[in-house]
């Protein structure tokens, strides 16, 4: 099929930082795109060919619009399942499969699957509601602490808490959750694999992750991670295997935890290009999405090695501040070298909502690490 400057047309369901991202590939290619989000303003509307809003939950918006594409792919996983399962059925390619989907989008089901598959992760128990939860609690069955996950509808931390006592739970939703086993670890690492329709497969370096220690959320992203090769070695290997079994198409973010003792367990995946990998735009000799719209295409993957040692810092809304969006400060890091900012597109700022990231690239780590420092601390994302 002729992709480039054609009738050729690729759908996206979602309009969020990740489609926007994806479109500036589409765009140095040439490829026709239309994108499916609910708002007026996604950050997406402004590079794709044609815009449609919609509820990607909904079962006729999302088949009205996948009849309308050749390929139909996805920026985030919550989308209605069946619309997809129909339109693949009846001949479109959708990717990732609805087949895979179906079994990453609910976090119980995911950590099912790995326990079936004798892919190593933390133990759990999985509960219909927040009430069965605490039964299991009183009767000893479940012990403190432990990580509290609701099973849907979680993103960038939320549904997910530490419960160190029974007042942590108040206030929690009272959806279907899995209790997880804490892991004493010394680092979350993350391998993105990217494998296309014919097989070929690659993975990207492993990344090291710090994390907001209040948000759940990724601050710094560090390529390549700093731990053993050894180490390295085995993430890579867990996360082709969990790749393999899932046999997906386009990109999986594999996220797992070191142990104390050196072994490596899955946390969890996501079946798209993942904030994990934005540092790839700038330090990678091909970026992750643009491996993501070559695996999509069936197209020869790119080289996932990276040219130069690069971090990752995620730009979040400053506490305290919600309203119209002002980047304080953000000229001064534009003068320093190997620093490139990214920003999304969203007009509203809020506490921890991710609105923009910096990567920095530099042949020395440490460096590297000390003007990603420097970044966080000079801008502020805060409102009018």
């Amino acid at each position: 099929m002729n992709y480039f400057s054609s009738d050729f047309k690729l759908g996206i369901l979602g309009g969020g930082q990740l489609g926007k991202m994806l479109l500036f590939d589409t765009r140095k290619f040439d490829i026709q795109t239309y994108v499916l989000d609910p708002s007026d303003e996604a950050p997406s509307r402004m590079a794709c060919n044609q815009f449609f809003k919609g509820d990607l939950m909904d079962f006729e918006t999302v088949y009205n619009f996948g009849k309308k594409v050749d390929v139909l792919t996805f920026e985030i996983e919550l989308v209605n399942l069946e619309a997809l399962e129909k339109l693949e059925s009846e001949g479109l390619k959708v990717y990732p499969s609805p087949k895979t989907l179906r079994k990453i989008q609910n976090k119980g089901t995911q950590k099912d699957f790995y326990t079936q598959n004798n892919i190593p992760t933390a133990p759990y128990k999985r509960f219909p509601d927040l009430k069965s939860l605490v039964v299991a609690l009183l009767d000893a069955k479940v012990k403190m602490p432990f990580v509290w996950k609701c099973t849907e509808f979680g993103y960038d931390g939320n549904g997910v808490k530490i419960i160190r006592e029974m007042a942590d739970l108040d206030n929690l939703a009272t959806v279907e959750c899995i209790a997880e086993e804490m892991i004493p670890f010394k680092n979350e690492l993350a391998v993105i694999v990217c494998r296309n329709p014919s097989g070929e497969i690659k993975t990207y370096p492993v990344v090291e992750m710090e994390f907001h220690p209040e948000a759940n959320q990724v601050e710094y992203v560090i390529c390549p991670a700093r731990i053993d090769e050894k180490v390295a070695e085995k993430a890579r290997a867990i996360a082709l295997d969990v790749s393999q079994n899932f046999n997906h198409v386009g990109l999986l973010a594999v996220e797992m935890f070191q142990t104390q003792d050196d072994e490596v367990i899955v946390n969890e995946v996501a079946p798209r290009p993942h904030n994990s990998g934005h540092y790839s735009i700038e330090a990678s000799y091909t970026s992750q999405f643009e491996n993501h719209l070559r695996a999509i295409l069936d197209l020869p993957l790119g080289k996932t090695d990276s040219k130069v040692a690069g971090i990752m810092v995620n730009l979040v809304g400053e506490e305290g501040f919600s309203g119209n969006v002002v980047y304080q400060n953000i000229e001064k890091i534009l003068g320093w070298n190997g620093v490139t900012p990214h920003i999304y597109g969203k007009k509203e700022t809020r506490p921890f909502r991710k609105m923009g990231h910096v990567t920095i690239v530099n042949e020395n780590m440490a460096e590297a690490r000390k003007i990603a420092e420097d970044v966080k601390n000079t801008i502020r994302v805060i409102s009018k």
